[in-house]
């Protein structure tokens, strides 16, 4: 028995990057697997994500959809629902940045970002709610950035809407507390992933020169984190922001 041994857990932007991660590492503890992207394809990766996942003996499903679609999130969770019975995982992963500063941010910037990484989190809550509290129990897990906790030059619309994510998860864990359901956000600090890949080597060394533990974070150390806020492992534990940073921002 898994940690998450029949449950299904429905986790956005997930056909790469941290995403995929955390659908192979709930997968590995016995969760059948729903995930969202753009486009659930060979190119994009999204049906290499899912023979991944089905190789580890579970159930999964990719679902091409715009997470910042409202209508289309409720057709998408219609159809998880129909596919797999039941959603008592949430993680609202879906993300991109769109940087600059602000004096040269352009209104579509401000917009693209905030719909994308805030709107598609509000979307997927309120058309996962309803399951939840009719099966009385559901973990919710946004993820956010350090960005969204102590904000960063160059990127307000990003901070902004990762800093949304972090009082979303806290307002939804204080009303749905009382139904059984749990909201908690993740704030990733310098991650391996290819978006960091592709930084200059000069850029990737300063950043690793300020992190304590001298090293950037995996999508493992994130979903990781994910797991144990998905699982019976964090019952009390609600509201909450964790910083998965190697200690950059104590």
């Amino acid at each position: 028995m898994g940690l998450l041994t029949g449950r299904t857990a429905l986790i956005t932007g997930a056909a790469r990057g941290i995403g995929k991660a955390i659908a192979l590492k709930f997968a590995k503890e016995g969760a059948n697997i729903a995930f969202t992207d753009l486009a659930i394809d060979e190119e994009h990766g999204g049906k290499g994500t899912e023979r991944d996942i089905e190789a580890l003996g579970v159930k999964a499903k990719g679902y091409a959809s715009n997470a910042a679609d409202f209508t289309q999130t409720e057709e998408t969770i219609k159809q998880v629902l129909a596919d797999f019975g039941s959603i008592d995982i949430l993680v609202n992963n879906a993300g991109i940045t769109k940087d600059g500063l602000m004096l040269r941010m352009t209104e579509a910037q401000w917009d693209a970002v905030i719909a994308v990484n805030l709107k598609s989190a509000f979307n997927f809550i309120h058309a996962c709610l309803p399951v939840m509290m009719h099966q009385r129990k559901g973990s919710i897990i946004n993820m956010a950035s350090v960005v969204g906790v102590h904000g960063h030059a160059g990127q307000c619309n990003y901070a902004a809407s990762k800093a949304g994510l972090i009082a979303l998860a806290k307002s939804i864990g204080q009303e749905m507390g009382p139904k059984g359901i749990r909201a908690n956000a993740i704030a990733p600090g310098f991650i391996d992933t290819a978006m960091t890949q592709a930084l200059p080597d000069k850029i990737r060394q300063e950043w690793v020169s300020k992190i304590p533990l001298r090293r950037a974070g995996t999508t493992d150390d994130i979903a990781n984190t994910a797991l144990y806020l998905a699982s019976d492992l964090s019952s009390y534990i609600s509201g909450q922001v964790i910083q998965v940073d190697g200690g950059m921002n104590m």
